[in-house]
């Protein structure tokens, strides 16, 4: 049974930002500049998804990122904490990024609120 927001938040405030795993929920396209757009889908009931595919609309709401997004994207693969990925993130862009933790965890904070990756610490509790 999954972990209601009021359980997800209190594993959330007990842990330190930087030691959390985070992972994609949603998967991606990247482009030949290395930019990559986060693909949603619209709907998860097959008549709707049958429905659109007869009307020929979309399925996906495509979401692109810029440099910084979209590189932080490809290292959500649920083996980095944030801390490492804000050490890649360094090595990458050098000052460009700074200050990198505040960026980051803000970007991951928004990530997760609009529900297009999770945490590891999350996912072993919810189990």
């Amino acid at each position: 049974m999954p972990l209601s927001f009021r359980e997800r938040r209190k594993i959330l405030k007990n842990v330190n930002y930087l030691e959390i795993t985070p992972f994609r929920i949603h998967s991606e396209e990247v482009d030949e500049n290395g930019l990559v757009t986060v693909l949603i889908p619209k709907f998860k009931r097959k008549f709707a998804i049958d429905a659109l595919t007869r009307l020929g609309k979309p399925l996906v709401i495509r979401i692109k990122l810029d440099e910084f997004g979209s590189e932080t994207w490809l290292q959500l693969n649920g083996k980095q904490n944030v801390s490492a990925i804000s050490k890649n993130l360094i090595q990458k862009f050098g000052e460009k990024i700074q200050p990198v933790e505040e960026r980051l965890t803000r970007f991951l904070t928004n990530l997760y609120l609009q529900g297009f990756i999770s945490f590891n610490e999350i996912k072993a509790k919810g189990n």
